[in-house]
């Protein structure tokens, strides 16, 4: 009688016998650590019970080290035996070596069990544990927007954003929300900021989208002389309205952006990714010619000035609005080859990095 295999199975036989040969001679911790890898090798091609196979083979090496149990955890989420997660991971959230992940992946299991608040309670009790976890303010905001309290969800998103600047995900979601706000200058702030964070994603195109459509709707220019831009629905700003600015009685946002962001459309004709790049040009040469940067500092046109001082602002521009226009984006990029290719190698080395000292978030204004 013949015997079929699966390929599946062969792969994994495969991996058994290399995994044999790699751990002899080795100590228990490094036998361990091949069968940890394999598994997450495993996992990642969909091969949950093999990767669980091999991920208790490495818990008996090393029972101490709490990532294999932490890895079961995460294929039986993937599985969506959640049950079985939450068992794992209930007693692993206690233990010196529990991380801010070991509360996320507990409370998205509660979460998906249909257990909201025990979800809230795992957030909240790894948000006391580790306060500068942007992935559990993440969490913790989209308990909130499942129910659709915006303004609450908010408030998570942007304190995950103060504690931890470099974590792109809680810029999202600010983006997203503001965006669908009447103050939308706060989207295009932490949009540009999430797009540099996460630079290729299907999340970047989407909010590269955003970003343009969002100065479409702001800025109105009557002709070359008459703009406004209306980046909030309670102030809408003139050229006729700026005078002396000091006079200017608004928040900060409308203070050191809506201003000298209209000042920054004279002579333009037409909103299109073409004027964006020169009134953005404008806007951030005028905001390091005057004392507005020293008032009211800003981690993103910092990086902003580092970019044009580099002479790739441009490019930058570009890339930043590109799923707004796509074909004249394409076109633009054909015609500029060069010069793009240069930014691109610029930029692949110069990344926006956050810190406590440097970084953005509205509530510090």
């Amino acid at each position: 009688m013949k015997t079929f295999i699966t390929p599946k199975a062969a792969i994994f036989c495969l991996v058994l016998l290399f995994i044999n040969f790699q751990t002899q001679a080795q100590t228990k911790e490094e036998q361990a650590k091949i069968l940890g890898r394999s598994a997450i090798e495993l996992m990642d091609n969909g091969q949950i019970k093999e990767s669980l196979t091999l991920l208790k083979k490495a818990q008996k090496l090393d029972p101490n080290n709490t990532v294999y149990s932490y890895e079961m955890a995460y294929a039986h989420y993937l599985n969506k035996d959640y049950k079985a997660a939450i068992k794992i991971l209930s007693k692993q959230i206690n233990h010196p070596q529990a991380k801010d992940y070991t509360f996320q992946l507990l409370g998205n299991s509660y979460s998906m069990s249909n257990q909201r608040e025990k979800a809230i309670e795992c957030y909240e009790k790894g948000m006391v544990r580790f306060p500068s976890s942007g992935k559990l303010y993440l969490e913790r905001g989209t308990m909130e927007l499942k129910k659709e309290d915006f303004n609450t969800a908010l408030d998570y998103y942007e304190k995950g954003i103060e504690v931890d600047p470099n974590f792109p995900s809680n810029y999202y979601w600010a983006t997203r929300l503001y965006g669908m706000s009447s103050e939308r200058i706060w989207s295009l702030i932490y949009g540009e900021i999430f797009m540099n964070l996460e630079r290729n994603s299907n999340r970047t195109v989407e909010i590269s989208k955003l970003l343009y459509d969002t100065y479409k709707e702001s800025i109105t220019i009557e002709n070359d002389t008459v703009g406004k831009v209306s980046f909030s629905k309670i102030h809408t700003i003139s050229l006729e309205d700026i005078g002396d600015m000091s006079n200017l009685k608004m928040p900060f946002a409308l203070i050191a952006y809506a201003p000298l962001m209209t000042i920054a459309t004279v002579g333009e004709k037409a909103v299109d990714i073409h004027s964006l790049n020169k009134i953005r040009t404008h806007f951030i040469q005028s905001y390091f010619q005057n004392d507005t940067h020293e008032k009211y500092p800003n981690a993103l046109f910092e990086y902003q000035k580092q970019i044009l001082e580099a002479g790739h602002f441009e490019s930058y521009n570009y890339w930043l609005l590109m799923k707004g226009e796509e074909v004249t984006f394409s076109k633009w990029v054909v015609e500029n080859e060069t010069k793009f290719d240069q930014f691109v190698d610029w930029y692949t080395e110069n990344y926006l990095v956050l810190s406590e000292d440097f970084r953005f978030y509205r509530s510090q204004y």
